[in-house]
């Protein structure tokens, strides 16, 4: 079993905690700028120690993974100073800003023969492969239409002139990797890297995307996801074939009720099985695959992820918007 330690106090966190404990993995530290705010949540876990310094934090020999719940620009620095540490590392999503960020991560984590994990959550669900598996079942795939969207309790600070990090692009914030980055990676998940993407965006008055459509052409077939923080509807996803569909009307990231319909016939669900909690859920995979030493299986995930890096970047850069990382890259 996994010893954790947190890093971050945020909203993220402590869901996050709450789910570790629930799939009875132990954490023991936890890392935050402000002790003041990060002692309550840590106390609530019944986690005993709190660092304000991060390099102490990772000297801390009662973990052996670190748990990454930070805004996006700090993923790819703490990511490396932990695999650097020799620590495992569970990264929330969207796992860096670049995909050269990415790349880096996957290099280390390789190099030095660590697991590095990305918590976007449907890639860890038996759900999700039985998606896979019936695929063929549709016939030739024409189209995929994908929606998740949320309105933001933060657009309306926004719209006053106030940009917290979801809405800024210094901290990579935005409507594509906050929350369309769960269709994408739905999509990228089962067919992998597109031949074309484009984006096309509502930018607000700093020009950060609030909400937008992403066109995956896969040459056969098109993909459509639509990810909003400015505006919201029902989640819904649906892969369209010649001889039926699949479709779901949960989030991307809940992988629940998937409806297989072939024409004329009556329709079936896929569920495999109640997987409960999806976060939950994922934590326990991730610890199964560390101790089973499954470093094959960590690996492909995080080629997954660098391809989905790429289509977040490329859809990025095709509607002119412009992260602080990218400065730094050039």
């Amino acid at each position: 079993m996994i010893r954790v330690g947190i890093v971050g106090n945020g909203g993220i966190v402590q869901q996050a905690l709450e789910c570790f404990r629930e799939a009875g993995i132990n954490c023991s530290a936890l890392w935050c700028r402000n002790a003041e705010k990060g002692r309550p949540v840590a106390e609530k876990a019944g986690i005993r120690k709190v660092y304000t310094d991060y390099a102490e934090f990772l000297e801390d020999e009662d973990f052996d993974t670190v748990y990454i719940g930070l805004v996006n620009s700090m993923h790819y620095e703490y990511s490396l100073r932990a695999l650097q540490a020799g620590k495992n590392v569970i990264c929330e999503k969207p796992f860096t800003s670049t995909k050269e960020e990415m790349h880096t991560l996957r290099l280390v984590a390789q190099d030095r023969q660590l697991f590095l994990f990305e918590a976007i959550m449907s890639r860890y669900s038996q759900n999700f492969e039985a998606v896979r598996d019936h695929l063929k079942e549709i016939g030739d795939i024409k189209l995929i239409t994908a929606n998740y969207s949320q309105y933001s309790r933060r657009y309306d600070s926004y719209l006053q002139g106030t940009v917290l990090p979801a809405f800024d692009p210094a901290l990579s914030g935005g409507a594509l990797y906050d929350i369309n980055v769960y269709n994408i990676h739905f999509v990228a998940g089962l067919f992998g890297r597109p031949e074309h993407v484009q984006y096309i965006a509502n930018k607000g008055f700093n020009g950060i995307d609030t909400s937008g459509v992403v066109i995956l052409d896969y040459g056969t077939f098109k993909a459509v996801c639509v990810g909003a923080k400015d505006c919201a509807a029902s989640p819904h996803i649906s892969i369209q074939g010649t001889k039926g569909c699949i479709e779901t009307f949960s989030r991307p990231g809940f992988v629940r009720g998937m409806k297989l319909r072939i024409y004329g016939e009556e329709e079936k669900t896929l569920d495999v099985k109640d997987e409960g909690h999806p976060m939950t859920n994922e934590f326990k995979v991730m610890s199964k695959v560390i101790s089973n030493d499954d470093y094959d299986r960590t690996y492909d995930w995080l080629n997954a992820s660098l391809t989905v890096m790429h289509i977040l970047e490329e859809a990025r850069k095709s509607a002119g918007i412009v992260f602080e990382a990218d400065k730094k890259s050039q």
